[in-house]
């Protein structure tokens, strides 16, 4: 089982691009899912299997709503990763893009020659297998007797063609992340807090609770909600947040529970209650990052590292043959 270690350290960031919440790191990505329940989606070619869309890797996209909870809980902070690149390369002085540029060489060189290795050892396997001997290799500049050597240095009037010298191609690599040659992101440079949609407060709930949730629009609603790791147990609820005074066709209440009951989960609905009680087990006090001022209740007074959410209720459907 892996360290349950931070990547580097906390808070990491995350990379907003063209609207969207990514993880280029694959340690941040799988210690976000095991540490902070945070699974995301995917989205990225593998390049041995470029070909299909069934196994995808890096970068993972994070929901608005799982973006959000990172940031207010003073895990993760939001960077432009497109400013921040420009920025950054910008910035860079000679010396170090050159020093980037032979480390990437020396890189690719060592695994040119590990596939030229790697191409020799398998011809010499595939002729042992066929019971032939590997071919020697015959020197090109063989030596000539010693009775002819007197006469042949008389005849040679023209110059000496050296034979073309076979060189190694050369691999080109990509980096998969930033981090080198540029400095990580500072959280003072992050941006704000993700826009999330109206059901982000029972997803805080639910997260709070310790839940995984991943988009649950097979399902019809908005989140499918597990008791634990997807990859280890089946989710337990079909989740839809809705506004606590908001209106809602009671069909949808019906289809719900029955799609919910057909499939072995329970439809849940649930609501942030404006004005509502607050109790000790309904409510979150979340964490505010004393990092970034601009996240901060009150830029003015910074003896305010806490903010306090409104109860969120949620009820379980489930349908009953009748």
């Amino acid at each position: 089982m892996a360290p349950d270690t931070p990547p580097d350290q906390e808070p990491f960031p995350i990379s907003y691009v063209a609207g969207r919440y990514l993880l280029f790191d694959p340690p941040t990505v799988a210690y976000a899912r095991r540490r902070h329940n945070v699974i995301g989606v995917l989205i990225g070619t593998i390049p041995n299997l470029s070909q299909q869309n069934v196994f995808l890797g890096i970068p993972l996209e994070l929901q608005p709503e799982e973006a959000r909870v990172l940031v207010e809980q003073g895990h993760a902070y939001i960077v432009d990763d497109a400013a921040v690149h420009r920025d950054g390369f910008l910035e860079m002085s000679r010396e170090d893009r050159l020093a980037y540029l032979r480390d990437m060489d020396e890189k690719g060189a060592e695994i040119s020659r590990e596939v030229v290795r790697r191409a020799k050892e398998k011809s010499e396997q595939a002729l042992r297998e066929k019971g032939l001997r590997p071919s020697k290799k015959i020197n090109e500049t063989t030596s000539t007797n010693a009775d002819s050597s007197l006469f042949d240095a008389d005849e040679q009037t023209g110059p000496v063609v050296k034979a073309p010298e076979k060189r190694l191609e050369p691999t080109y690599i990509t980096p998969t992340t930033s981090y080198p040659p540029l400095s990580r992101p500072q959280p003072s440079h992050a941006l704000g807090f993700p826009e999330v949609p109206k059901s982000f407060p029972l997803f805080r709930y639910l997260h709070g609770k310790g839940y995984f949730m991943m988009p649950g629009l097979r399902f019809g609603c908005h989140y499918s909600v597990y008791p634990g790791d997807p990859l280890r147990f089946h989710s337990h609820f079909l989740a839809t947040g809705l506004g606590w005074d908001e209106e809602f066709d009671l069909l949808d209440i019906v289809g719900g529970g029955r799609l919910g009951t057909g499939v072995k989960k329970a439809y849940l609905i649930g609501g942030e209650e404006k004005g509502g009680k607050k109790k000790a087990e309904d409510i979150l006090t979340l964490s505010m990052p004393s990092w970034n001022p601009a996240l901060r209740p009150n830029k003015e007074d910074e003896k305010k590292p806490r903010v306090d959410v409104e109860p969120v209720r949620a009820f379980s459907i489930e349908w009953a043959g009748l």
